[in-house]
């Protein structure tokens, strides 16, 4: 039976002892601190190997007798144990023996050799053996303690894996025999550790290797203040170690795991509370208080009502402009649900105040989009467009418009953070998607601000962020959600469409198309390449043109074309010049054209949940009923989840859920931070109070300066380095 515990939550670990058979784990005999003083110079020592298993370690991050201890199992498999004397024939068991002798004995066979040894517990003693292994003859000595796992055959335990508990010892003539798992003869369980190895350093000879380490986990420090031990009832560190290699019983392997999952969930959440307060500490902003009335005026001229949740969310990002406290918000928003407008209304309280605002996105198009969309919302207030396509000549006025403050209000692209690139009173910057961004180009965003100013920061995404990633990847922000959807907006119809309606389907949209509304057909992302999405999309477009849609206007837009092309097939798209627009996931945020009622989205199970919400988003912007079309297979859990559920928010749980990991601190944002022990969603209660402890302790000492927190510092600095204080990009 294999049981992985890295998937297992705290409370089912708790439940091991009762769920599995194990003896309930004494945790009060595992807290105390190790019998001597450590010595942590003895765990930098290099690991001898071999110059292949060498290559291999390295691969596998392991260079040292430390990197080897901290090479934890990525779970446990669980074995029936016997005593030696309760061995019958036909039997797969596990037994933990010790070598009494051992021979290497030649056949009749070419090159094929045995190795056979006598081995023995408390209860008697076997032969065993171990097929062309010769080399084993030499390293397995009278003395040395095994766990052997294979099948009894022929009068003999033939060794299919296993493991050295203990080398020999020289010198001792005596050996002390292992004990059988109680009661005499029963059926117990053993606990084998299942490594992560590459094809060069396999999980048999990781065990090997670390059990020769055994005892210098002790030489390993112990970070936790031993207050939040005891709080938080969790074994010390080399205690944890030990029990995780080598545990005795399923209930003492899960409370190893449980301490070094919780161990590593604290570091990342003191390290996002450390960059938090990095952020402000010292630090000031200009307020932005509300002045002379433009923006109470210009939401009164709004030519349609804002939704509670909008005017909740302007309520909160003008508390926090009032104030020199540097704002640090995340803006969530289901998809159409205008965070655009409560994001124009904080640029708009920033020339208010005289000031500068900028708004940055990660792509050109959508850059674009939004400059097009402030324009027209703002028709007196200077606002201009900075990208890698801008003209020489246009980029020098705008930069000598920005410097001089003329131009107080300005959307682009990473352009943005160009060193030439300077503000005369930046005092608040949008990030829109900000996940695409890295922590220093937001940094670099920040030094634009004049002084020893910083300016207030409001993050924006479309993608709707369940609470696990909400603390692992955005801990260091306050949120803002709006899910209430614009007036007017009707559902959005979500089907799965098979080869054999794929037909059916097409007629449907023509039907659209006929009656005068718009549609997009969304290729694949069948490759990494933006070239070959382009191929891709431009062949689809060619075939529709002459095929399904050969009485209708096809326009065409991808990564590939050049920003004035984009912004021609986009242009006629919205004035309706062409009827399908076929294009890659370029249109997934920012493009907004509510005469578009139809959607096909080609081998959608390609997509990500979020993402095919996000394309969905699309449409459904007017008052017109509208339609999704998934092509793909009907049996997709991913599709199914799509068309069955129109929250944003619980979508993105599911998302989360069948995504796996990402990368931490918000670096990598295909799912949740990954972890060596931690295992997300599954570890949430774990997380849950891994994050308490820590805002717990930011509270009293919030850069973790103090005496008793140098251990805890040192390895949170030591994992996330300049991402607790980023230096710009």
């Amino acid at each position: 039976m294999v049981v992985d515990l890295g998937g297992m939550t705290a409370s089912e670990s708790r439940a091991l002892p009762r769920s599995l058979g194990g003896e309930p784990v004494n945790r009060e005999a595992l807290l105390g601190a190790p019998v001597r003083a450590p010595r942590p110079s003895l765990l930098r020592a290099p690991l001898k190997l071999p110059s292949r298993q060498a290559e291999s370690a390295q691969t596998l991050g392991i260079e040292t007798v430390g990197d080897l201890l901290e090479h934890v199992p990525a779970g446990h498999e669980f074995r029936a144990a016997k005593a030696v004397a309760a061995l019958k024939g036909g039997d797969e068991a596990t037994v933990e023996v010790v070598v009494q002798s051992i021979q290497l004995r030649p056949t009749r066979r070419r090159n094929f050799r045995i190795v056979e040894a006598r081995v023995a517990d408390a209860t008697g003693s076997a032969k065993a053996v171990w097929f062309n292994q010769a080399y084993l003859a030499k390293q397995l000595t009278p003395g040395t303690r095994l766990r052997l796992f294979g099948k009894v055959k022929s009068g003999a335990l033939q060794v299919r894996e296993h493991s050295v508990l203990a080398p020999a010892i020289a010198g001792e003539t005596a050996v002390s025999l292992p004990a059988a798992p109680p009661p005499q003869g029963a059926v117990g369980l053993a606990v084998v550790g299942v490594y992560t190895g590459t094809e060069g350093l396999k999980s048999q000879r990781l065990r090997e290797l670390i059990a020769a380490q055994r005892g210098m986990e002790l030489n390993c420090v112990e970070p936790l203040p031993g207050r939040m031990r005891a709080a938080e009832r969790l074994l010390d560190r080399p205690s944890a170690l030990a029990e995780m290699h080598f545990p005795r019983d399923p209930a003492t392997a899960a409370a190893a795991r449980e301490r070094l999952a919780f161990e590593e969930l604290l570091q990342q959440q003191l390290a996002l509370g450390m960059r938090r307060h990095r952020r402000v500490s010292g630090r000031s902003a200009t307020p932005l208080a509300a002045r002379d009335g433009i923006v109470a005026r210009w939401l009164e001229r709004l030519p349609f009502e804002l939704t509670a949740d909008q005017r909740a969310a302007i309520a909160e990002i003008d508390a926090d402009l009032a104030a020199e406290l540097p704002m640090q918000r995340l803006l969530m928003g289901e998809v159409g649900s205008g965070k655009t407008v409560v994001a124009l209304a904080a640029m708009l309280r920033a020339a208010e105040n005289e000031c500068q605002a900028a708004l940055m996105a990660p792509t050109e198009t959508l850059a674009e989009q939004h400059f097009a969309t402030l324009d027209a919302m703002l028709p007196e207030t200077p606002i201009a467009l900075l990208t890698g396509s801008t003209p020489a000549a246009r980029r020098r006025e705008i930069l000598a418009r920005l410097a001089t403050g003329e131009l107080p209000l300005i959307v682009g692209t990473h352009a943005l953070i160009e060193p030439t690139v300077e503000f005369r009173s930046l005092a608040l910057a949008v990030v829109d998607e900000q996940h695409r961004f890295g922590v220093r180009q937001r940094a670099a965003l920040d030094a634009k601000a004049p002084g020893d100013r910083v300016p207030h920061v409001l993050h924006m995404t479309a993608t709707p962020i369940p609470r696990t990633l909400a603390l692992t990847g955005y801990g260091d922000l306050d949120f803002t959600r709006i899910t209430e959807l614009p007036l007017g907006r009707k559902p959005i119809e979500t089907r799965i469409v098979g080869d054999a309606q794929r037909a059916a389907a097409y007629e449907e949209v023509r039907e659209q198309l006929r009656a005068g509304r718009q549609a997009y057909v969304v290729c694949p992302l069948v490759s990494e390449s933006e070239e070959l999405q382009a191929r891709a999309a431009t062949t689809e477009a060619e075939r529709l043109a002459t095929g399904e849609f050969k009485d209708f206007r096809v326009g065409l837009l991808h990564g590939q074309l050049s920003a004035a092309e984009k912004s021609a097939a986009m242009a006629a798209f919205k004035d309706g010049s062409t009827d399908v627009l076929v294009a890659t996931s370029v249109v997934e945020v920012g493009v907004d054209v509510p005469n578009a009622v139809a959607m096909v989205i080609e081998d959608a199970e390609r997509y990500g949940i979020s993402q095919l919400h996000q394309l969905r988003g699309r449409i459904g912007r007017g008052g017109h009923t509208s339609v999704c079309l998934l092509f793909g297979a009907p049996a997709s859990r991913r599709l199914r989840a799509v068309a069955s559920e129109r929250d944003g928010f619980k979508l993105a749980q599911v998302d989360l859920e069948l995504r796996g990991s990402g990368e931490e601190l918000g670096t990598r944002q295909s799912g949740l931070p990954r972890f060596r022990v931690a295992v997300l969603p599954d570890d949430n209660p774990l997380l849950e109070r891994a994050a308490t402890a820590a805002r717990q302790l930011l509270q009293i000492h919030p850069s973790l300066e103090d005496p008793t927190l140098d251990l805890l510092r040192a390895t949170v600095i030591a994992r996330y380095g300049d991402e607790i204080d980023p230096i710009p990009a």
